[in-house]
């Protein structure tokens, strides 16, 4: 049998993960109380049971304390039946900006949502610990995060426990703020005062053959594709589970797109991490 238990943060994503494990064939069953776990975990591994794959949801509203959970699933484990952890994530702002868009109640009782979410956090630690998965979806399309379920769990290929997004943005409407790493590309020529550029992007042949025409660029490229080549799989053995590569240039629309499309090509091949791209400020038009 296929047994997944999905959790994670609330507003990370685990009830649309559950949404789309259930299209894919799994029996699911979301916010069991603890003391039902064990029962249901019985009922499902009768002999004669026809489900063979079956996810349980499980979250803070289930045991706040969540310690009765942590309980259950080690005994779980310690008679023999062999699930795996998915954990869904995602950056403080990000959920922050959910719940405000979302104007729903965060299950943990607090004098804001910032201290709700450190205390759930401070609560999942453990089971987050000895996850199988992690999955942030800080920055994931609902497509990217359907591709990457489908890989674990029905492809049953590697997990990638690196989750990369390259981002283009423009310094005049600020620096993102998940950003890890940020490099400024406001070096190179601005195709933005040539008048056959300027309403084009980097997504466009004219504006790429522009920018990359400089030597300059094509260096920049190769230096910083070198350098990621030795960062990557040194986060990736600290544990690090999301990086937000961010290339800035003035209005994010020109340069940065350029850049960030040429790095998403040299790096999109390699198979020891997950890649996704952004333009943030590309469609702006301001």
């Amino acid at each position: 049998m296929k047994f997944v238990v999905v959790t994670g943060m609330s507003g990370a994503g685990k009830r649309t993960a559950m949404k789309m494990l259930e299209d894919v064939g799994f029996y699911c069953v979301d916010n069991l109380p603890a003391a039902l776990i064990s029962t249901f975990v019985e009922l499902i591994t009768l002999p004669k049971s026809e489900i063979t794959k079956v996810a349980l949801g499980l979250d803070v509203r289930s045991d706040k304390s969540f310690q009765e959970i942590n309980k259950t699933l080690i005994s779980m484990k310690e008679s023999g039946l062999v699930y795996e952890v998915l954990f869904m994530d995602a950056s403080d702002e990000i959920l922050i900006k959910r719940y405000k868009e979302s104007r729903r109640i965060h299950p943990i009782e607090g004098s804001s949502i910032e201290e709700s979410i450190r205390s759930e956090r401070e609560i999942l630690k453990e089971i987050r610990r000895q996850s199988d998965y992690v999955i942030d979806t800080s920055s994931l399309l609902t497509r990217e995060l359907k591709e990457e379920l489908d890989r674990i769990f029905i492809k049953n290929e590697a997990y990638n426990s690196l989750m990369v997004q390259i981002m283009s943005f423009g310094f005049k409407n600020g620096i993102p703020l998940e950003a890890d790493l940020v490099f400024d590309v406001r070096f190179l020529p601005n195709p933005f005062y040539i008048d056959e550029l300027k309403a084009k992007t980097g997504n466009d042949k004219e504006v790429r053959e522009y920018v990359m025409g400089f030597p300059e660029a094509e260096e920049f490229l190769s230096r910083l594709t070198d350098m990621l080549e030795f960062l990557i799989p040194n986060y990736i053995k600290e544990g690090k589970y999301r990086l937000v590569i961010c290339i800035g240039c003035t209005g994010g629309k020109h340069r940065s797109v350029t850049l960030a499309n040429a790095l998403y090509e040299k790096m999109k091949d390699r198979g020891d991490y997950g890649l996704t791209l952004l333009h943030r400020d590309a469609g702006r038009t301001n």
